[in-house]
């Protein structure tokens, strides 16, 4: 009986060591995160106001007062805020309030990107912002005809901003800025 307790002792030292040496433990790598978008297919969009665009199908729109909109994207808890006004002998104040509304951005921008944007065959003017760093708004525009139209779209997260997490999605919805800002046309 005691030559098997040495043994079934000796068998269990044994499978123990071997059970014992592992691998040293690696912390794992950190990883991306992958974020997908679907492909931007955009489409007419037609109203009772004085102005009509394009936008990305996958966006939600709906109407505010005075021919202002909300474009929605659910998916990356964003809006674009569009507001119109007319003009009414009163450009110079218009510009200058699109203006003061970009650079009160300055203080957590890291950069602020002015591109003007000209297209005389359909009289729109105007300025389109990108703004990097941990701002309330990565992007903003304002078109004009400089006679009667005037309209601003800005962009909003309903996150805390940190530009590194939010980039491929303020990434896609400029995209969209621009498109809408491209193909606007007064009517």
């Amino acid at each position: 009986m005691k030559l098997t307790s040495f043994f079934g002792i000796l068998l269990l030292l044994i499978s123990s060591f071997f059970v014992s040496c592992k691998d040293e433990v690696l912390p794992k790598p950190t990883s991306q995160l992958r974020l997908e978008y679907p492909v931007a297919t955009y489409a007419a969009f037609e109203n009772e106001c004085p102005f009509t665009f394009n936008m990305n199908e996958n966006a939600v729109i709906k109407g505010e007062k005075d021919c202002g909109f909300t474009i929605n994207y659910p998916k990356m808890k964003a809006t674009i805020y569009l507001t119109y006004k007319p003009v009414n002998h009163n450009l110079e104040k218009l510009l200058k309030d699109a203006q003061k509304l970009t650079y009160e951005h300055v203080i957590k921008a890291d950069d602020i990107l002015e591109q003007p944007y000209i297209n005389p065959n359909k009289k729109v003017y105007g300025m389109f912002y990108r703004v990097s760093g941990n701002a309330a708004t990565n992007a903003q525009f304002y078109v004009t005809d400089s006679v009667k139209h005037f309209l601003t779209g800005s962009v909003y997260f309903y996150a805390k901003p940190n530009f590194d997490s939010i980039l491929p999605a303020a990434d896609y919805i400029r995209n969209d800025m621009q498109t809408l800002m491209e193909t606007l046309k007064w009517k």
